[in-house]
């Protein structure tokens, strides 16, 4: 039975200002704030693409990926690299050649020189996501340092020991100190189909990162099986205190034998609202022995009420009415299914209701025709989806970023989401202590939790 729309949105109210009791709120300029003792990543909101700064207590920086093309996500990484104090890039890294995650790029070599260029390789998929990318990056990388890295290589960044445990759809095969010991969750863990075409996913450059005590991995959007490979049946990284979420939280990543594996305390999820979140990679998520709690950059409508993290947690989120609306919205005939790999998941993807009749386009499936600003904006917001008054989004008209490929239903891989663009765009930061100690604050509301030295 349909629930009236007045019953939901108190739950999303509810959803929005729930606050765990471990955690601080904080002014947006105490979150902004830098250490210059500490290592401190930025993740970007680039609408279920990826960019993310590390900026180490050196002052080195290197940024993995560089979101999608168009104003929208280059705005918002300069931004970003402003509040953090960045005026030159020492390093890009770039995991894969799928458009949400190297479509900024060349906009990006533009505004702030790059010194440092790091990739797998050339790509093994025969058309380019954008247009004229290789010749483009090949200019690039020529008036720069450029490295083709593979498993066991650093990353020479100062305080930093930074290695990589994927490239080029290989693995690692030494054990990292802490690593070489059987892996329990290969047996949870039963592997997937291949692609049937050669996919960039799979050769995507992956990193553990350590600060002392503190480690991480960010795999970028590895696929399923090669996660089995870098895991079992022995895991060679051991365990890390943050997990970056591979692959947006898509079902075709996130393995119990890659989760389950490195034990988590925390998660960040790269997330859009309906690109990634599956619930899937939710249930593998909290199945993991030792995970704490799931950050977020977007309230996901893929996990709905039941899977997403508390609002504190989430860096955008829309407004209440809007989720309450797509939620009482019934699923439309015939549609639904994944994203694809790597897709979007535009109106449609995994059981997303379609826009009514007569919404602006990029508006949210279900939602009005004109979306009021986010939850928590201050007055005077642009109305999302409608950035200045505009009312369809950023370069490329209809929400999608200049450039983008792939069909928006089924989403093609890498395809970028067809998400309008919306002001202000939040970030989640995690800043780290070499004793092992971190914090992760949420740029939107201020809410930020400390979390204690692995025992």
């Amino acid at each position: 039975m349909k629930r009236p729309a007045m019953i939901l949105a108190p739950l999303a109210i509810a959803i929005v200002a729930v606050a765990s009791a471990s955690g601080t709120a904080q002014s947006p300029q105490a979150a902004q704030a830098r250490n210059p003792k500490n290592l401190e990543i930025y993740v970007v909101d680039t609408e279920g693409g990826k960019a993310a700064l590390f900026v180490a207590p050196s002052g080195q920086s290197l940024l993995i990926d560089s979101g999608n093309p168009g104003e929208r996500d280059l705005n918002r990484i300069l931004e970003v690299l402003t509040t953090a104090g960045v005026k030159k890039l020492d390093y890009l890294l770039s995991t894969h050649y799928h458009v949400d995650h190297i479509g900024g790029m060349q906009a990006l070599a533009e505004r702030i020189p790059i010194g440092h260029f790091i990739d797998h390789g050339p790509s093994i998929e025969p058309k380019e996501q954008v247009a004229g990318f290789q010749e483009a990056y090949a200019a690039l990388r020529g008036k720069a340092k450029h490295t083709v890295v593979k498993p066991g290589d650093r990353v020479p960044i100062e305080g930093l020991d930074w290695r990589i445990v994927t490239a080029g759809g290989e693995v690692l095969k030494k054990p990292l100190p802490g690593g070489g010991q059987p892996n329990p969750a290969c047996g949870q863990t039963q592997k997937k189909e291949d692609p049937a075409n050669p996919d960039e996913n799979a050769q995507s450059v992956g990193s553990v990162v350590a600060f002392g005590q503190f480690r991480l991995i960010d795999l970028g959007d590895l696929l399923w099986n090669e996660e089995y490979e870098l895991m079992c049946p022995n895991n060679p990284v051991g365990t890390v205190d943050l997990y970056m979420v591979t692959h947006h939280g898509l079902a075709t990543s996130g393995s119990e034998a890659l989760v389950h594996g490195v034990r988590p305390r925390v998660a960040v999820m790269q997330n859009g609202t309906r690109k990634g979140g599956s619930i899937g990679a939710y249930e593998v998520m909290r199945g993991s022995s030792r995970l704490e709690d799931i950050w977020q950059l977007h309230w996901s409508y893929n996990g709905g009420i039941e899977h997403n993290p508390a609002g504190v947690f989430i860096a955008n989120v829309d407004d209440n009415a809007t989720i309450a609306s797509v939620l009482t919205a019934p699923p439309p005939a015939g549609r639904g299914g994944g994203g694809g790999r790597g897709g979007a998941g535009g109106p449609g993807a995994q059981g997303a209701p379609t826009p009514p009749a007569g919404a602006a386009p990029g508006a949210q499936p279900g939602a009005p025709a004109a979306n009021p600003p986010a939850a928590g904006a201050p007055a005077g917001t642009p109305a999302q989806g409608a950035p200045g008054g505009a009312a369809a989004g950023g370069p490329g008209g209809a929400g999608a970023p200049a450039g983008a490929v792939g069909g928006q239903a089924g989403g093609g891989r890498g395809a970028a989401a067809a998400a309008a663009a919306h002001s202000p765009a939040h970030y989640i930061k995690v800043s780290a202590q070499q004793d092992g100690t971190f914090t992760v604050t949420n740029s939107r509301n201020g809410f930020s939790k400390t979390y204690s030295a692995r025992k």
